[in-house]
This record gives structure tokens, sequence and C-alpha cells, in this order.
């Protein structure tokens, strides 16, 4: 096995240093005694202590966690209906049209794509009295709006390259197509409506601008929270806060790839 160029292998290694060197400092501070992040006060882990007694933190990350859930499972279904309305329908009329309606979220800012909701809910409540006011709700649809998009684009590569002799194989069988589409269909494209749904998860999870212009009082999201404490100046329990959804995502990573090794170690068995 040839070993990589040196110039390569250091470029990989800046690179990963790049990204990872301010993560490493992120965790070490989370441990810090002093109240000043840029002070070295000794180990400790009071500011998780603290963490957990903040109430303002604990509730914007359920509601985070809440809303992502939400809008990621209503994104995903609405999603794959467009990505099958875009690879299955044919030419029909309106369809490059639908197209672009489809993409366009994936390339507008989000600062319009936040106005532009707004707006809406405040002309929806002017005209039929809904909804009362912003919050949870309206932070939920604004999510599902924008995130359907990538949850289409990603079906609709899927489908694509899927093998339509599978389908009409169990349709000579004796299939009605809503049947071949349980049976056939949604087990292909499973994996990559699980891939939509946790791209649609990790976008509303992630979402500061959207969610600041579709919220209202007393609805405040852990990315919310989170910009103005750090207009104020970073505190400890903050670090403490990313340490542990980094090693949230590090133990979703690790287990994802287990199960990915799992499968490869498997097919590559039933190939000998």
């Amino acid at each position: 096995m040839r070993k990589p160029p040196a110039a390569l292998f250091s470029i990989a290694c800046f690179g990963f240093a790049f990204l990872y060197i301010p993560i490493f400092l992120l965790i070490a501070y989370s441990f810090n005694d002093s109240r000043l992040i840029s002070i070295w006060g000794g180990f400790s882990t009071r500011w998780y202590t603290e963490l957990f007694q903040n109430d303002q933190i604990i509730d914007a990350a359920l509601l985070s966690f809440q809303i992502a859930a939400i809008s990621a499972t209503f994104a995903t279904i609405f999603g794959t209906l467009a990505g099958l309305a875009l690879t299955r329908m044919g030419n029909y009329p309106g369809r490059l049209f639908f197209t672009g309606m489809i993409a366009a979220p994936l390339v507008m800012p989000e600062v319009i794509t936040g106005l532009s909701l707004l707006l809406f809910f405040i002309s929806l409540q002017e005209l039929i009295g809904w909804p009362g006011s912003r919050g949870a709700t309206t932070i939920t649809i604004a999510h599902i709006t924008f995130s359907m998009a990538y949850v289409a684009v990603i079906i609709q590569s899927r489908m694509q390259i899927l093998d339509r002799s599978l389908e009409e194989a169990a349709m000579d069988l004796g299939g009605r197509p809503f049947q071949v589409f349980l049976d056939v269909t949604l087990p292909i494209i499973s994996p990559a409506m699980l891939s939509g749904w946790l791209l649609a998860f990790t976008i509303s999870l992630d979402d500061l601008v959207i969610a600041s212009f579709t919220s209202g009082a007393g609805s405040n999201t852990l990315p919310m929270v989170i910009f103005s404490k750090v207009k104020l100046g970073v505190t400890p329990d903050i670090n403490a806060l990313a340490t542990l959804i980094i090693l949230v995502v590090a133990i979703g990573v690790a287990v994802a790839s287990w199960i990915m090794f799992r499968q490869n170690k498997a097919l590559s068995q039933q190939k000998v």
C-alpha cells in the first residue's frame, strides 16, 4: 500500500488541526474553575453543575429539541412527497416552476426567508386571527418550510439512481402500485429519508436567524439564548453546554460508523 505524499499528508494534518484544535480548547476550558474563560484557574466541574441548574438554558434546549424533532419529521414527509413528484410524475405542466420553488430555499438568504415568514404570519393573524401569537408553533412551521427543501433534494437524488426494474418485477408479480411502494420503494429510499431527517433536525437545531424572526415572548430556542449570552461575554457554562453537545454528536457518529461497519462486514461475508 502506497503512502500518501508528504505534502498531502501535511495539508490534511493542518486541516484537521485547524478544525479540531479550537474544539479541544473549548472542551478543556469547560473544566476551567475561573469565571474568566481566558484565564485558567484550575480543573473543576462546577460549570456543569451550574449548567444543569440554569432553567433558562434547560428550557431552551428542550424547546429546541422538540421543535427540531417535529419539524424534521414533517419536513421528511413533505420532502419525500416532493422528491417523488419531481422524479416519478414525468414532464407535467408546471414541473420546472415546482422544481425552482423547491430549490429556492436552498439559495435564499436566511434573513429574507425569516422576514417573509414573519410578514406571512402577521398577514394570517390579521386575516383569520391565527396564529394568535408567535412562538413554538410558528418556529416549527418556519423550519418545516425551508428544511423540507433539503430532504426533497436528497430523495430526488436517491430516486434518480433507483433501479426501476425492481418495482416493475413486483408489479408483474401482482403487486398494486401503493403496495409496491410500501414493500419495495420505501425500504430502498429509507436510508435517504433517514439522512434527510437528520439533516433537517440539525438545521432546525442550529437555526438562529429564522427563529429570531418567527419567535415570540417566552419561546427562545437554544441558539437564541446562547447568542444573547455571547453578546454579553461568553461564560464557562456555555463551554460546558457546547462540550455536552459535542459529546452527543460524537456518540452519534460512533454509533453510525459502527452500524455501517457491521453492514459492510455482513455484505463482504455474503459475497464470499
